[in-house]
């Protein structure tokens, strides 16, 4: 399974949106460089709040392009970053990929998936209405969330705009992605 980055958002204060930008780097452990959002222990307000401790499962959060056609067929602009995704992905069913997979960016990132982005109320406050769009239920009734994925940094890396993303999906039983 691969993809591509279609472009590259970070952010040094807190703000829903992240400005898109030629490069990020990612930092091993960290997350990326200069965004509000790097560090060991978690940093997203919320979880701060319930127990700073807790490791920062969220440190690059990728979001799949095609879901800006989706939302925008319904009569949403969406654009990279502005919905406060690090990598902006194409061509790769992130939302399918099982907890654990390595995603290799470019020429020397690679990432490990955590879980799914649990999206909040801030989505409607950018668009009135696009919640329900990115968050809803599938016929059995269970939630169903499409706003990204977030990941761990475990090797570093220079990531643009045209970086390859290739998967390699965790040997052993495959875990379907949960929120982090």
């Amino acid at each position: 399974m691969n993809g591509r980055v279609t472009a590259v958002s970070s952010n040094g204060e807190y703000s829903f949106t992240k400005p898109n930008r030629d490069s990020i780097r990612l930092l091993a452990g960290l997350g990326v460089e200069g965004d509000v959002h790097a560090g060991v222990t978690v940093k997203h307000r919320s979880r701060v709040a319930q127990d700073p401790t807790q490791p920062n499962l969220r440190q690059v959060h990728l979001m799949h392009e095609e879901l800006f056609e989706e939302v925008g067929n319904e009569g949403f602009k969406v654009a990279p970053g502005e919905l406060g995704e690090n990598i902006t992905t194409q061509g790769i069913d992130l939302l399918g990929l099982p907890v654990g997979t390595l995603l290799r960016i470019g020429d020397t990132a690679v990432v490990e998936v955590t879980g799914l982005r649990n999206p909040c109320l801030q989505i409607d406050n950018f668009q009135d209405g696009l919640l329900k769009r990115v968050v809803g239920r599938d016929e059995a009734g269970n939630v169903v969330r499409k706003a990204g994925i977030m990941s761990v940094v475990r090797d570093g890396g220079v990531v643009r705009p045209g970086d390859s993303i290739v998967a390699e999906l965790p040997t052993g039983p495959h875990r379907p992605l949960e929120r982090v």
